[in-house]
């Protein structure tokens, strides 16, 4: 009982330790201040460059609110500062200056397609983003859903693929999540006829990347279009798919930041959130491949007639044995089963309803003859069955199925056919497809079923740090604020399990698998301990009661033995009470007599061990021959 109560206490600290660990984790998270993320990113020393000091970073309080209880604090607004572009750049656009200037709506109508979709009339607007933890950032939102929209803008210069790598970067936040849209950006290539205005989805274009999501298939495209050597003809070559999950992108309604990184060695980098989450190189992780293969099956080539592909055929020469019976039935009625007794042959298993009324309203014309309801027949319910017996049915032992003849290896097997190879007419090797066609404007051209999609801090560049300089003074603040504004970590937690609820199991096996091994450690200690006592016994007894061995009364010998000490301590008591009156008496006689003394006494003492070893010998055969111990006894 002890030890089963120290086990329930062990588990109940345990559980109450790891609620309160995690409490105090979340609260500290929780009450982990903007301003320590904000000095991370130099937000405070980049304001102080400004002369604004620390009036930006310290909360806003309302005098009104003075008396209010105490509380945790607030946590200090940091005004948003737009990245200024450092560096060699093609395009930066921040839209913190609040219009639309610099970029042109397309005024096309898409083709193929109904006149009443037709056009392009999503609305773009720039505005500061709904949930926005940096007052002052501003971006461009897309406001429509079910509409197509197409914006775009020119470069300060056009990009051409030579020695320098591209770095492609910007900003999206799916404000409502996303059902069904896109969110990717198109390189446009620099074409004599290249008209903003009219910007449409069959507009040249060289590259194309971004996120993009419906239904449960999320995208992060790379495409680019190579240009084919000998005909000229574009084709479009798409990146393999990424390893990593993208779900949380699409759905935590965060900032997230997209970067693409092609070099002039041909290998390629996808970013999201300065994490590569997919590379490769262009001239093997594309479909299809960039450059064709050097052989092509010939086309012109036939099968001819006599070509044999079998490669097993039936025996000619087998014979169907003469007492293969074809018309044996699978199975027969088994001849050895007897009717069981009490079989009622005559009554039926289902009767009609005696209680079964007609309908008031039952028109025998239109509805037919009224027959009441069948029920089980109440007579049958006893007995072995009902209505006609009949043998049971069992696989016939001699039942073979239709005849084949048996397979065998085919002797004119030629192998499966296939044309032969010829030189690909249309062979070419592009090793060096970094080279693609120069691009000299960047758009948006999307359709949504969810609005308010909002993309910012638009930049290309040929400088891998300057893009890292520019991601970092735009949504590296930002990332700064949304993070000192995330709930804590049971929140997370707890939301990550919604999405993907097979982490209860991780969660329950990671807290209860240490809890259990230290119970167990703590509770069994005791059970290992091998010293005599009356609860070493209880296992003895228990293991009896699996037996019809008899089981020695424990407790009587136990008070036997009791006794037994007792009547020793009787008998040695006047011995020892003797000795030491003669030792006091006797204190002045000589060392000879002293040591004869001595001696008498250690002779008596070995007379008095001899008779109680006699007589726990006698008393112990006593017990052994008791009947308590020769008797069972009940479990």
């Amino acid at each position: 009982m002890e030890l089963n109560v120290r086990c329930v206490v062990l588990l109940a600290v345990g559980l109450c330790s790891t609620l309160l660990l995690t409490t105090v984790a979340t609260h500290q998270e929780e009450e982990e201040p903007i301003m320590e993320l904000a000095e991370d990113m130099g937000v405070e020393d980049e304001l102080e460059d400004l002369g604004l000091g620390e009036e930006l970073l310290d909360g806003e309080v309302d005098p009104e609110d003075t008396d209010t209880p105490p509380g945790p604090p607030p946590a200090p607004k940091v005004t948003y500062k737009a990245p200024e572009p450092m560096g060699e750049h093609f395009f930066a656009e921040s839209f913190d200056r609040g219009t639309l200037d610099s970029w042109v709506l397309s005024k096309a109508k898409k083709e193929d397609i109904d006149e009443d979709i037709a056009k392009y009339d999503g609305k773009w607007e720039v505005e500061d983003m709904k949930d926005s933890k940096l007052p002052g950032d501003k971006g461009l939102v897309l406001k429509s859903r079910a509409k197509h929209h197409a914006i775009s803008a020119q470069l300060l210069r056009p990009f051409i693929f030579d020695t320098k790598p591209l770095i492609v970067q910007y900003e999206v936040n799916f404000q409502q999540g996303i059902d069904c849209g896109g969110a990717y950006v198109k390189l446009l290539s620099q074409t004599p006829d290249l008209n903003l205005d009219e910007f449409v989805d069959k507009t040249p274009y060289t590259i194309m990347f971004g996120p993009d999501k419906c239904g449960e298939d999320y995208k992060l495209h790379f495409i680019f279009r190579h240009k084919n050597p000998k005909t000229g003809e574009y084709e479009e070559k798409h990146a393999k798919k990424p390893d990593a999950d993208l779900r949380t992108y699409y759905t935590d309604k965060k900032t997230h930041l997209y970067t693409l990184v092609v070099n002039p060695d041909n290998s390629f980098e996808v970013l999201v959130d300065q994490t590569v989450v997919n590379s490769g190189n262009l001239l093997t992780d594309m479909t299809p491949p960039i450059n064709p293969a050097a052989e092509i099956e010939d086309p012109d080539d036939h099968k001819p007639e006599d070509w044999d592909e079998r490669a097993k055929i039936q025996d000619p020469d087998a014979v169907k044995p003469e007492d293969w019976d074809e018309d044996a039935p699978k199975q027969i009625p088994d001849e050895d089963a007897v009717k069981p007794d009490g079989w009622l042959d005559d009554q039926p298993e289902y009767t009609s309803d005696p209680d079964a009324v007609k309908p008031e309203d039952w028109d025998e014309d239109m509805d037919g003859e009224w027959e009441a309801p069948q029920i089980p027949n109440a007579l049958c319910e006893t007995a072995p069955g009902c209505g006609a017996w009949q043998r049971p049915m069992i696989d016939n032992p001699n039942y073979k199925g239709k005849w084949k003849a048996p397979m065998i290896d085919n002797p004119n097997y030629q192998g499966v056919w296939k044309p032969r190879k010829i030189a690909n007419p249309d062979f070419f090797e592009d090793l060096h497809p970094f080279r693609m066609t120069p691009f000299n404007a960047v758009g948006l051209e999307l359709w949504s079923m969810t609005s308010d999609i909002f993309f910012d801090n638009f930049f290309i560049t040929n400088e891998r740090h300057t893009a890292e300089r520019w991601a970092n003074d735009g949504w590296g603040m930002k990332k700064a604020a949304e993070g000192a504004a995330d709930p804590g970590l049971v929140n997370q937690m707890m939301t990550a399990a919604d999405e993907r609820p097979w982490l209860w199991v991780v969660y329950v096996l990671t807290v209860a698998v240490p809890l259990i091994l230290i119970i167990v450690f703590f509770c069994t200690g005791k059970v290992r301990d091998h010293r005599p006592s009356k609860k070493a016994a209880a296992p003895a007894a228990a293991d009896y009661k699996k037996t019809d061995e008899p089981q020695p009364d424990v407790k009587e010998e136990e008070e036997e033995k009791a006794e037994e000490d007792q009547v020793k301590e009787e008998k040695s008591q006047p011995v020892a009470a003797a000795a030491a009156a003669e030792k006091k008496s006797d204190a002045e006689d000589s060392p000879a007599e002293e040591e004869e003394e001595e001696e008498e006494e250690a002779a008596v003492n070995e007379e008095e061990e001899e008779e109680v070893a006699t007589d726990q010998k006698q008393e112990d055969d006593v017990l052994r021959r008791s009947p308590r111990n020769t008797k069972g006894r009940k479990d």
